[in-house]
Formats: C-alpha cells, structure tokens, sequence
C-alpha cells in the first residue's frame, strides 16, 4: 500500500513538473514576443522622432522664407504705390503745361489778330508751342535786316513772352533750298544764323526780353515745311519760327522717376 502511495506522489510531481515547465515555456514566448513588439516600437519612435525633427526644422525654414517673401511683397506694394503717385503727379503736371501752352496760344492769337494768317502761325507740335513767321514779313529779300513791319510783329510777341518767364525761347531761321550768297551772307547757313540772331537782338534790345531765355539757331534749308520744289513751297520754307518750351531743367525734374526700394 505504501508503495503505491509513494508512485502515486512521484507521478503527481512529474506531472506537475511537466506543467510548470510548459508554462514557463509559453511565458518566455510571450515574453520574446513583447519585446520583439517593444523593439519595433522602439524603432518606429526613433524614426517618428527624425521626422518630427526633420518637420519642424521645414516648419522653421517656411517660416522665414514666408516672412522674407511678406517683406518683399510689401516692398514691391510700397514701389507700385509710389510709382502710381509719380504717374499722378507726372499727370497733373503734363495737363497743367497743356493747360499753360492752351493760354499761351490764345495769348498769341489774340495779340497777333490782326497780323495776316499766313505770314504768321501758331501751333502746338509735340507739347511745344511755335509761331512761324514768313520771310517777306520780316526781312527784306535775300537779307537779314529788319523791316517796319518786323518790328510791330516782334513786339507784339515779345509782350506774350514776357508775361511768362518760366519759359525758354529758341528762334530760328530757316530758308529755301536756292542757294545765296552776296558780299554780305556767305550761304543758306549765314543767312539762317543771322536772321535769327537779328531777331534775338531785337527781342533783347527793344523788347527787353531776358536774353538768358533765349537761344538764336540758323537751319539753313535742311527742315523744310514744304516740297522746295514749287515757289509756293519755297516761300513758305523762308520763314523764322520763335519756339517757346519750357525749361531743360525743369522738364527733366518733371521727368525725374520717384527712387524705388531694392
């Protein structure tokens, strides 16, 4: 009886034994397991991390090219808004020398009313005022002296031109394409530069023009108005034109671009 009792014991703590060791078997594999588990996470954390950091150092490299390309938006709002206000300016100035050259003109007109048209025009071409006069009412033929005439015409502008001494005057002579010469003029040229200068003297000396206002140039036959080849055409191309412009100076400030931010 004993002997069965002690092989019944025996047999329980093999039993038992094997149980344990199939126990502890499936906990180390589940132990394996996990920290195979927690090794992947490990990894994935580590990689998440990078990313993270690798984001925020983007976020960071955004955020300053979002504040240099704000600074350079502003900068260009700020050039077009003072490009429009030159523009306005610019504008507002242009119509004011409309303006000035629309009085200028009727002043003329006015003054010189009873002055055949043909012998005398005034025009505006390109912003600038001109008023041509015909050789036959000026000059004797062929010469650079002054007749009666001549003198009432001048007079007569030379008053408008004082009343506006922010502009410049340039006078001109021009002639025909024939050439001439005597013991008095040399060419075309002589006779241009001296008609005009004889009317430049005149503006000064009897009219008490500002001789720093004025400009005297001779054309020769190089800017004609008309076909030479007619005698109607040749007429009109002896002629002397007093060119009224604003001043260089002043023209080019009013040209002058606003500076601009880099």
């Amino acid at each position: 009886m004993k002997r069965i009792l002690l092989f019944l014991c025996l047999s329980l703590l093999i039993l038992a034994s094997s149980c344990k060791k199939k126990e502890i078997q499936g906990l180390n594999n589940e132990i394996s397991i996990k920290n195979d588990q927690i090794a992947q996470l490990e990894q994935q954390l580590t990689h998440l991390q990078k990313t993270n950091g690798s984001l925020l150092d983007r976020m960071s490299d955004m955020s300053i090219i979002n504040k240099a390309g704000a600074e350079s938006i502003q900068q260009s709002l700020e050039n077009m808004s003072e490009q429009y206000s030159f523009i306005q300016d610019l504008t507002k100035k242009m119509q004011s020398k409309d303006s000035l050259n629309l009085a200028l003109v009727l002043n003329l007109k006015r003054s010189l009313a009873d002055i055949n048209d043909e012998d005398v025009q005034v025009e505006v071409r390109g912003g600038i005022v001109y008023v041509s006069i015909s050789d036959k009412l000026l000059f004797t033929s062929g010469s650079s002296k002054l007749n009666q005439r001549a003198r009432k015409v001048l007079g007569k502008i030379a008053s408008v031109i004082n009343d506006h001494k922010e502009l410049e005057i340039l006078v001109e002579g021009h002639t025909d394409n024939i050439p001439m010469a005597n013991e008095c003029i040399s060419d075309n040229w002589d006779l241009s530069v001296k008609r005009a200068t004889t009317v430049v003297r005149v503006l000064q000396t009897e009219y008490l023009v500002n001789p720093e206002r004025i400009t005297a140039a001779g054309r020769s036959e190089y800017l004609p108005k008309e076909d030479n080849s007619t005698p109607v055409g040749r007429s009109k191309n002896r002629r002397t034109e007093i060119i009224i412009t604003p001043r260089l100076d002043q023209f080019f400030n009013l040209m002058a671009p606003p500076t601009l931010v880099n």
